[in-house]
Order: C-alpha cells, then sequence, then structure tokens
C-alpha cells in the first residue's frame, strides 16, 4: 500500500491524498481493500451508512471486474480523497477490454451505493470501474 499527500496549490485549501492498493486479482484479498475503504471514508468523516455502503460498492465493482482479470494479475484500487468525498478506481487487465453492462441488477445497485459511477477501457484492454462518493450525498435508486 502506498500513500502520497501532494501539497495543495497556492491558494488552495483542500489537501489531495492519494492511496493506490494494488494486490493480486483474486476476491480472497478483498477483505483487505473492504476494510481500507472504510477506514479512509472514515477519515473524511463519512456516516457509518456512508461507509458502509462504500464498502459494499467496492466490493460490488471487484465482483464485477474479477470476473474477466487475467489469470495471475493484479487488482489496483486508486483512492482520490477530497474535502468533501472519495474518488475510487478499481481496475484489472482483461483479454477483451470488455465494459461492464450498464443495464444490469448489479450496476443499479452499485450507483445507488456509489453515486455517480463509470467504467473506461485503456488501450491494454485494463478496465476500470470509477465510483465517487461525496459526504451527505442524498442517493436515487
Amino acid at each position: 500500500m502506498t500513500e502520497e499527500t501532494a501539497a495543495p496549490l497556492s491558494g488552495a485549501t483542500d489537501v489531495r491524498d492519494a492511496v493506490t492498493v494494488k494486490m493480486p486479482a483474486d476476491s480472497a484479498y478483498l477483505s483487505v481493500l473492504r476494510t481500507a475503504t472504510a477506514g479512509l471514508a472514515a477519515r473524511l468523516d463519512f456516516t457509518l451508512d456512508e461507509i458502509e455502503d462504500l464498502r459494499i460498492g467496492v466490493d460490488e465493482a471487484c465482483a464485477m471486474l474479477l470476473s474477466q482479470a487475467l489469470p495471475g494479475t493484479d487488482l489496483t484500487t486508486e483512492f482520490e480523497l477530497t474535502g468533501d468525498g472519495m474518488r475510487i478506481s478499481v481496475s484489472v487487465l482483461t483479454a477483451d477490454g470488455r465494459l461492464p453492462e450498464r443495464d444490469t441488477f448489479a450496476w443499479t445497485v452499485l450507483s445507488a451505493l456509489a453515486g455517480e459511477v463509470d467504467a473506461t477501457a485503456g488501450p491494454d484492454d485494463r478496465v476500470s470501474i470509477v465510483l465517487h462518493k461525496r459526504r451527505g450525498q442524498v442517493e436515487s435508486a
């Protein structure tokens, strides 16, 4: 696990924290990621319900991605903490760069839990799911 803190730009009041967690793309390690998510959300003073929503949301995003991860590769999760929320990007290398279907029950649950959700595929067939949760954000399913 690595953490880097960037100094604020002149005139900026928020410090941006970035934490990257890289682990084998195997569901056996997801408890570590859920714990990291909860700890970082607590640092931002998220409510207990918001913390639990993020833990479940990260778990759901990982489940969507692990099903297509190449064997022997890593799952990379990047957390960006801001003054009012957290942006979480979960990514894996895949064989074909196929994005998760957005018209599924799993995507609907993920959107309800995390607030803003998006998925992208890079040129190297790395697929990412990005969650952006703001503190006190009211969700609608």
